[in-house]
């Protein structure tokens, strides 16, 4: 019987088998990513416009805020002078900062549960007749200026639907200056703001409705579900988190940054600042004035109000169904 000779060299399969215990994480990370490069190199264009005009602004915006800039001479740093301006010495931003927080803490959470209540609602219909109130609903939303229909009804002078019903039943003597009121512009504001929430959430609302597996409910009522909440909140919700998450972040966004419709309804500024915004008073130092570190430090702070307000509502949403 002749010797064979024993190769004692181990196979490429073994020599590819590394404990994950045996790497840092930025070298797993740095094999990972060459495992999967051909996915990487896929999503490379989105990523890179995505730094391109998401990340890249929020870097200078944080730069420019240290600075004095006006888009003309070169920027001066000034270290944190313009925060110790903004929160110390601006009147008016401290007014912008309760008006932003009044408006956000009263449109944000009733858009977005109404925007889920009516998608719930609607996805019980028959197809072609969910199909036909998402278009109503959906409808204000992307109708451009369409909201202006609401100055119409609150004209200022006896013309408009509001003063001409309320002078016709006399409850009022002179026709009310809606807009140009303090008493009032804010809160018609908020109703405007309300009427054109149905958006985006609520789409996606509809579209995680449509993808619950309906076995779920069935499994459900087998465990001891025993009404359409209980349902709601062990099973259909926990299903839709993704949903709820985005439809939260954008109604955040859009709570946080409604700024344009009240400068068409009740001007820039408004009376006595009575809906006068961060992002009015970004607006007025960054494209007024071109105070651009001023402005950028203004966004800052509302990019941080922003990003705390999306942490805390998905520390919310993780304890959906629990």
């Amino acid at each position: 019987m002749s010797d064979v000779p024993i190769n004692h060299e181990e196979s490429p399969a073994k020599k590819r088998a590394i404990n994950r215990g045996d790497m840092s994480k930025m070298q797993w990370t740095l094999k990972q990513m060459k495992i999967n490069k051909v996915g990487y190199f896929m999503i490379a264009p989105f990523f890179i416009l995505f730094s391109i005009f998401t990340v890249l602004p929020i870097i200078l915006s944080l730069f420019f805020s240290l600075t004095i800039f006006n888009m003309l001479e070169f920027p001066k740093f000034i270290f944190l002078d313009n925060y110790i301006r903004l929160l110390l010495d601006d009147d008016v931003f401290l007014i912008a900062i309760r008006n932003t927080f009044v408006f956000a803490m009263v449109t944000g959470p009733i858009s977005y549960l109404l925007s889920f209540m009516m998608a719930w609602f609607i996805n019980e219909l028959s197809p072609k007749m969910r199909a036909f109130v998402t278009l109503i609903f959906y409808a204000p939303s992307i109708s451009g200026q369409v909201y202006m229909i609401w100055q119409v009804i609150f004209s200022s002078d006896q013309y408009g639907y509001a003063n001409s019903m309320l002078l016709r039943f006399n409850f009022i003597q002179t026709p009310i200056l809606w807009f140009q009121n303090a008493d009032y512009v804010m809160g018609l504001c908020i109703v405007v703001a309300l009427w054109l929430s149905l958006g985006t959430s609520f789409l996606a609302f509809i579209a995680g409705l449509q993808v619950v597996d309906r076995s779920y409910y069935e499994a459900g009522a087998v465990d001891g579900i025993r009404n359409r909440w209980q349902e709601l909140w062990y099973v259909t919700l926990p299903l839709m988190k993704n949903q709820l998450m985005f439809g939260a972040v954008m109604t955040i966004t859009g709570s946080f940054g409604f700024g344009a419709v009240v400068t068409n309804l009740a001007g820039m500024p408004s009376i006595d600042y009575a809906a006068h915004t961060i992002m009015h008073h970004l607006d007025d130092f960054g494209s007024a004035r071109f105070e651009m570190g001023y402005a950028s430090a203004i966004a800052t702070l509302l990019f941080c109000l922003m990003v705390g307000a999306n942490l805390l509502v998905n520390r919310l949403l993780s304890k959906v169904g629990t």
